[in-house]
C-alpha cells in the first residue's frame, strides 16, 4: 500500500508525510508513566493515542521498536529539580521500599493498559536501570561544554546552549519567556542561571533512591532517562517522540536540549502531542476534587461518576476525538459513548447473520478507502468511527431486508470493519457488556425462539405469545422477519 500518512509535527508545527529515517523500520518512544501512584485518565489518553499509531504503522507494513518507559527514579516536586522525591514520599509514608512501590504500581498500570486493551510496548525500560547511560549522556554534555558542576550537582547551561543553537525550538519559547516565568525556589543559589536543569542532583542525607557518580552520590535528573533509554533502544537519531501536551515545555524542550548538546545533533525527527484531558469541564487535579483513578472508572466508586464505565468505553471516548483536541469528561458523554460502542458491537454481530444474495444496493466498496483516508489524515479516528457508525447503519438495513450485499461485498465489509475497529482502533467485545452477555447464552434464547416459532407454525398462538413476551420482560428486544425472528438486549 502506498504510504500517505500524515502526522503533525509539534516541532515544525505543520502536517508532514511520514518518511522513516530507515524504512520499513520505526523507531517510537513515548514517555510512560511515574509509578508513584494508581492510573489515571492522564496515563489513558497517550495509551491509548500511542497504540493506535503503533498499531497502524503496523498495519501498514512497518516494523515497528516501541519503547515506553516507567520512571522509577521519581521526580522531584516543583521543577524536578527540588523538592521530595515522590516515590520516595510514598515509601516514606506507607513504610516500605520504594521498589516495592514501583513495583506495586507498575503491576496496577499494566493491569489498567491491559484491560484497556492496549499492547504492551516492544521494550519498556525502567530509569532506574539506566543510571550507566544517564551518566554517560551527563559527561558528554559537560565535555561539550554546555554543562557545569555545582556543589555535587550537575546542570545544564541553558544560556551557552541558546546562543550556539536554539532552546525553545519546540514550545516556541523565547530564553526571556523562560526566565520570567521561572520560579525562585530552594537550592537555586547552587545554578548560574534560574532556567538551568539539572542532569544531576547531589542528594541530601534524607534522600533515599541515590547512586554513584563521579559527582557525588546522587541521582539523575527527570530529563535524562528518556534521552538516554531513547538512545540505547532506538539509536542516535529515531522517527518519533510522543507524549502529552503538557510536557513539551520543560521536559521535552530539555530532551531536544540534551540531545543537541550530547550528540551534536538533533536526535527525533518527529514530536507527536496528545492534547488534555477535562473532568466536566475543568482540568483534572486534586485541588479540583475531580482526580479520578481508572480504576474509579471502572467501578463507578468516585462520587463524580454516576454509574461504572467498562474499559472499552473509556477508550472509544477517547477515540471519538481527534488525539489534538482537548476531551471532557462528564457522565452525559460517557453514557452517550456507551450506546455509540455498543450500536458497533452490534453492528458487528449482526453482520455475523447476514445471508449475502446477488447484488448489492448499499455503499460498502468505499468503506476501507475512506477509513484509510481519515487514519492519513493525522490519526484521525473520529472520523473512522464515524464511516464505522455508516457501515452499521447499511448493516442495520441489509439486515432488515431494506437493502441487500453480495458475497464478495460481504467479506470485504466483515474483513473492513474488523481491520478497523479491532485491529486498529483496538476495540474489543466485554464480558459482561451487552453483546458479551449475548454470547453467553445465546443458544438458549435461540432454543427458545425455535420453539416459538414451531408454536407459530401450530397455531399455538398462547404459547408463541407467552415466549414473546417473557423474553421482552427479561430485556430482550424481539422482532419478527420474513426469516424468522431475531432479537438483542435492550441497551
Amino acid at each position: 500500500m502506498e504510504n500517505k500518512l500524515m502526522i503533525y509535527n509539534t516541532l515544525t508545527r505543520k502536517k508532514e508525510l511520514f518518511e522513516p529515517l530507515n524504512a520499513p523500520n520505526v523507531g517510537l518512544y513515548v514517555c510512560g508513566p511515574t509509578v508513584y501512584g494508581d492510573a489515571h485518565l492522564g496515563h489513558a489518553r497517550p495509551a491509548i493515542t500511542f497504540d493506535v499509531l503503533f498499531r497502524y504503522l503496523q498495519t501498514l507494513g512497518y516494523k515497528v521498536r516501541y519503547v515506553r518507559n516507567i520512571t522509577d527514579v521519581g521526580h522531584l516536586e516543583h521543577d524536578a529539580d527540588e523538592g521530595e522525591d515522590k516515590i520516595a514520599k510514598k515509601a516514606r509514608l506507607e513504610q516500605l521500599e520504594p521498589m516495592e512501590v514501583v513495583q506495586h504500581y507498575t503491576l496496577r498500570y499494566h493491569k489498567a493498559m491491559e484491560a484497556l486493551n492496549v499492547l504492551p510496548p516492544s521494550i519498556e525500560p525502567h530509569a532506574s536501570g539506566h543510571i550507566i547511560e544517564q551518566i554517560q549522556l551527563v559527561k558528554e554534555i559537560l565535555d561539550n561544554g554546555f554543562a557545569y558542576e555545582s556543589e555535587g550537582s550537575v546542570y545544564f547551561d541553558v544560556a551557552k546552549y541558546d546562543k550556539a543553537h536554539n532552546y525553545g525550538i519546540l514550545s516556541g519559547r523565547n530564553l526571556d519567556d523562560v526566565l520570567n516565568t521561572t520560579r525562585e525556589l530552594d537550592g537555586q543559589n547552587e545554578k548560574r542561571n534560574p532556567a538551568d536543569f539539572a542532569l544531576w542532583k547531589c542528594a541530601q542525607p534524607e534522600h533515599i533512591m541515590r547512586w554513584p557518580s563521579p559527582w557525588s552520590d546522587g541521582f539523575p535528573g527527570w530529563h535524562c532517562e528518556c534521552t538516554a533509554m531513547g538512545r540505547k533502544y532506538l539509536g542516535e537519531q529515531f522517527d518519533i517522540h510522543g507524549g502529552g501536551m503538557d510536557l513539551i515545555f520543560p521536559h521535552h524542550e530539555c530532551e531536544i536540549a540534551q540531545g543537541v548538546a550530547a550528540m551534536g545533533h538533533p536526535v527525533v525527527k518527529y514530536w507527536m502531542h496528545n492534547n488534555m484531558i477535562t473532568i466536566n469541564g475543568q482540568k483534572m487535579g486534586k485541588s479540583y476534587n475531580n482526580f479520578i483513578n481508572l480504576s474509579e472508572f471502572f467501578t463507578g466508586s468516585h462520587p463524580l461518576l454516576e454509574q461504572p464505565y467498562s474499559p472499552m468505553t473509556i477508550r472509544f471516548f477517547i477515540l471519538q476525538a481527534h488525539y489534538r483536541s482537548t476531551v471532557d469528561f462528564g457522565n452525559e458523554a460517557l453514557q452517550a459513548a456507551e450506546k455509540g460502542l455498543q450500536r458497533l458491537m452490534d453492528a458487528w454481530n449482526t453482520l455475523g447473520s447476514i445471508v449475502a444474495g446477488d447484488e448489492t444496493s448499499v455503499d460498502v466498496a468505499s468503506l476501507r478507502s475512506r477509513c484509510h483516508d481519515a487514519m492519513n489524515d493525522d490519526m484521525n479516528t473520529a472520523q473512522v468511527i464515524s464511516h464505522l457508525f455508516d457501515a452499521s447503519r447499511a448493516i442495520n438495513q441489509i439486515a432488515d431486508k431494506k437493502a441487500t450485499i453480495s458475497a464478495a461485498d460481504l467479506s470485504e465489509l466483515k474483513e473492513t470493519f474488523r481491520l478497523f475497529a479491532f485491529d486498529i482502533l483496538g476495540l474489543k467485545e466485554e464480558l459482561g457488556s451487552n453483546s458479551g452477555r449475548e454470547k453467553a447464552f445465546g443458544k438458549v434464547v435461540d432454543m427458545l425462539l425455535e420453539q416459538r416459532q414451531a408454536a407459530k407454525a401450530a397455531k399455538d398462538w398462547a404459547t408463541s405469545d407467552k415466549i414473546r413476551n417473557e423474553l421482552q420482560a427479561l430485556g430482550f428486544e424481539i422482532k419478527d422477519g420474513k426469516d424468522g425472528a431475531t432479537w438483542k438486549l435492550k441497551g
